[in-house]
């Protein structure tokens, strides 16, 4: 992912439990005794007994249904559960309690460099997290957080095309199939509207960073994606894969475990990464410097990476997952079904890891602005 992870909106019940609203998560807060959804989200507390209430905030439907309480009843610590609908989100409410007011978030990769940039996570406990051995080893080398020395990765995938196979000619493998689409699928194909991923296909397509801060470069970028904007059916960022399963689109830009969701209503639909290169996205586990219960963090991302709990995230999301215990341990025939499940790790590293963009973020924000306005 994420959108500012847009996509985070309607995460997905299941593979087969293909229903998908839109709904802004904003602090909705949920805790073992199941208290109800939209109080506010307060800082880490100690309650009585000695057992510390772990703050955690999460995009919605993002982790499997019984790792929370599978946790809570092993170790005995309470977990509040607030839930964020995008990067941009959770960096607002962090930014307005001076870096806490929780004790960990879930963040993709390139907010989880800037928490690290800013001081605001704290340095991992690799000693605490056992369980870190069932990452594959290219899980280390993420170009945000190399060794992992401030954030674990969750699950992480790629952008791609997802196309009908049953409709179109011959397999599009181009950015430019997209972006200077042929008269059979002009007028019935999406793009990503959030910064990261509507950016992509342009600067790629010109040979360009995915980080490129070059104002020259950006613009480039921006007069290519004008003259696409004509040819779309839509910037669609949650649907794209409804589009394609009903055919009122052909062709979109998508993230590959979001493909998977089309798939899953029809066979004939298939991803494939473009051949001049796409992007690594990466979604992290962080935790806050400002955190008192650090050791509590450090153990619930330990019980995360346990084989089981990453197989329940494969299950849930039909995303990859860096790890490679529960991906060794997935049956067969899920991926068979959704191929992009099969990719190797180092295929994955070969695209380009998305970064903080820092003060040259205002431009890329305004070229979104200047494009889909």
């Amino acid at each position: 992912m994420a959108r500012s992870r847009m996509r985070r909106f309607g995460a997905l019940a299941a593979a087969g439990a293909l229903t998908m609203g839109i709904a802004a998560c904003g602090a909705d807060v949920e805790t073992s005794d199941n208290a109800k959804a939209g109080e506010s989200a307060a800082p880490a507390e100690q309650p009585s007994g000695g057992n510390k209430t772990l703050t955690i905030s999460n995009w919605d439907k993002y982790i499997p249904e019984d790792l929370i309480p599978g946790f809570e009843k092993e170790t005995g610590i309470k977990v509040k559960y607030a839930k964020h609908a995008t990067n941009e989100e959770i960096l607002g409410k962090l930014e307005a309690a001076d870096g806490g007011g929780f004790d960990m978030v879930f963040v993709s990769g390139q907010f989880a460099e800037s928490l690290k940039n800013r001081g605001w996570a704290a340095k991992i406990d690799h000693a605490a997290i056992p369980n870190e051995k069932n990452l594959y080893p290219e899980a280390s080398k993420l170009p945000y957080d190399v060794g992992n020395t401030h954030s674990m990765p969750y699950t992480w995938g790629t952008t791609g095309l997802c196309y009908r196979s049953d409709k179109v000619s011959g397999t599009p493998d181009s950015w430019n199939d997209l972006l200077k689409p042929s008269a059979q699928v002009k007028g019935k194909t999406t793009m990503l509207s959030t910064d990261r991923w509507l950016l992509l296909p342009a600067l790629k397509s010109l040979g360009f960073s995915a980080n490129t801060k070059d104002e020259g470069e950006l613009q480039q970028a921006r007069d290519l994606l004008i003259k696409t904007k004509d040819t779309l059916l839509a910037y669609d960022d949650t649907t794209f894969y409804s589009k394609l399963v009903s055919g009122e689109a052909l062709l979109v830009q998508a993230w590959d475990g979001w493909c998977n969701y089309g798939i899953a209503e029809n066979p004939k639909i298939k991803f494939v990464v473009p051949k001049e290169g796409s992007d690594l996205w990466v979604d992290s586990m962080v935790v806050l410097e400002k955190s008192e219960n650090k050791e509590a963090a450090m153990k619930f991302i330990d019980y995360v990476l346990r084989p089981e709990s990453g197989q329940g995230v494969v299950d849930l999301l039909t995303y990859n997952t860096p790890n490679k215990a529960a991906m060794d341990g997935l049956d067969p025939k899920l991926k068979k079904q959704y191929p992009s499940l099969g990719v190797d790790p180092k295929e994955l590293l070969a695209q380009e890891g998305l970064r903080d963009l820092g003060e040259a973020q205002p431009a890329w924000s305004r070229i979104v602005t200047e494009v889909t306005s």
